[in-house]
């Protein structure tokens, strides 16, 4: 990553704790599922002992599923490791205020054994080693996502004593660009732009969408290790202002049997003079570079599902006719392809459509480098974009399952050469630990079909 000033400098952290502005400090890291975990620490000790020495974290945090229970089946962590501590080493560059939490500013920590070396299968050192690898090539990747969410009037509290049924929206129909529509819950969109303008993000829009209750706000691309970091902190802070707000949302892939939540990722690259390496005078405008980048998108698409869509939830947003691709294929413009190529010169680039509000974008924007890398290294050819609809086509299909994801993801020559063996059975039995404990629940879907009338 490149050198930049940080939101807020340790300088005028030192200030503002001086004068009583600022008296708690989280440090964070994302896990397997891009939720922040960390340690809130009262600020004149966090300047004293954590800033140059660190904190450490029980190594579970990497090896749980996702209500925080311990399973078996991780090398990194266990019963039988005694379930001992990582490093969490304060990432200066990530420092900012959180204006939602009083009196408090936030930083990003990189994750290390005792020896100094790094937890290979946490997901921003699995972005790091990625960018790493594009560097060698003399590249640089800007990013960008469209997170997507529900609102709903309903509190967290009252959503879960529910059981997360017959919720209000906070809207009642369509209101896709509609002005009315997202007036209609301004206040809470205004304080969540405001604030994370506030906390070093830059806001483009905000703007209504399909589902009743639906929206999106925007932030500017920036660096992709940035914008990865920035998109959890958005992430958690929505949250938090929405239950400060009496309200809550939720971004998860599929909510109901409407239109699901996405979180398209943008990316282009830069040289090393910061010109677009995507650009060029080749069919549509693009560069040979960008042509194989984005061949190595088409190659890996399938073997990579795992880190766009990771969630069994993710896979039901791949209906025909949904805006949530089912072909992996290509076209300019066209949202019916699972990769969509926008822009010219300076703003060319490539969307990928497939990763859902779910996903974690440490890992999924580290798929994306490594299907671009894949494709440079290979010096794939880009086959003819789709021109038409390609839900009615014979393209290859995403995969429709977690099942069918994990298994290509632990069987893919490519992830284990991008990503190396221990990543590669990490996220594969984090998808296991998913499907065991979903084969065995009871849902909703088959009491209703089956209590009577079996």
């Amino acid at each position: 990553m490149a050198d930049r000033t940080p939101p807020l400098s340790v300088e005028e952290l030192h200030a503002l704790v001086a004068g009583g502005e600022i008296d708690t400090v989280v440090l964070a890291f994302p896990d397997m599922q891009g939720r922040l975990q960390g340690k809130r620490f009262a600020a004149r000790f966090f300047l004293d002992e954590v800033l140059h020495h660190g904190t450490e974290g029980c190594n579970y945090l990497l090896a749980v599923d996702t209500e925080m229970n311990t399973v078996d089946g991780y090398e990194m962590s266990s019963w039988e490791r005694g379930y001992g501590d990582f490093a969490m080493h304060p990432d200066l560059s990530t420092l900012r205020r959180v204006p939602w939490n009083a009196g408090t500013a936030m930083l990003m920590a990189d994750l290390a054994w005792n020896n100094d070396s790094p937890v290979v299968a946490a997901p921003r050192q699995i972005l790091r080693r990625q960018l790493e690898r594009l560097a060698e090539y003399g590249f640089t990747a800007n990013v960008g996502t469209e997170l997507e969410f529900i609102v709903f009037k309903d509190t967290y509290e009252q959503a879960w004593d529910a059981n997360y049924r017959d919720l209000t929206p906070a809207n009642q129909y369509n209101i896709d660009y509609s002005v009315l529509g997202t007036g209609r819950i301004e206040p809470l969109l205004r304080r969540i732009r405001n604030e994370m303008e506030g906390a070093g993000l830059t806001v483009e829009s905000a703007k209504g969408e399909c589902n009743p209750g639906q929206h999106e706000i925007v932030f500017k691309y920036d660096d992709a290790l940035v914008t990865c970091d920035q998109h959890a902190v958005y992430k958690t802070g929505a949250k938090e202002i929405a239950a400060q707000e009496g309200v809550s949302l939720t971004f998860m892939a599929k909510f109901n049997e409407r239109e699901g939540n996405s979180c398209h990722i943008h990316l282009s690259l830069a040289d090393k003079n910061g010109s677009s390496a995507m650009a060029g005078d080749g069919p549509g405008g693009m560069s040979p570079v960008m042509r194989h980048f984005l061949a190595g998108q088409l190659a890996a698409l399938r073997d990579f599902s795992l880190l766009y869509a990771p969630n069994i939830n993710s896979y039901k947003r791949f209906q025909p006719g949904s805006f949530a691709p089912t072909a992996v294929a290509w076209g300019y413009d066209n949202r019916t392809c699972a990769l969509r190529v926008v822009g010219h010169g300076r703003s060319m680039r490539f969307e990928n459509r497939l990763p859902g509000g779910d996903v974690n974008p440490h890992l999924a924007v580290a798929g994306l480098v490594a299907a671009g890398l894949y494709g440079i290294e290979q010096q794939l050819e880009l086959p003819e974009p789709c021109t038409g609809n390609a839900y009615a086509t014979e393209y290859e299909h995403v995969p429709t399952t977690l099942r069918e994801a994990a298994d290509l993801w632990e069987t893919s020559p490519i992830a284990k050469a991008a990503f190396g063996d221990e990543v590669v059975a990490h996220y594969r039995n984090m998808a296991r630990v998913e499907l065991d404990a979903f084969d065995a629940a009871v849902t909703d879907w088959e009491l209703r079909r089956s209590f009577e009338r079996m």
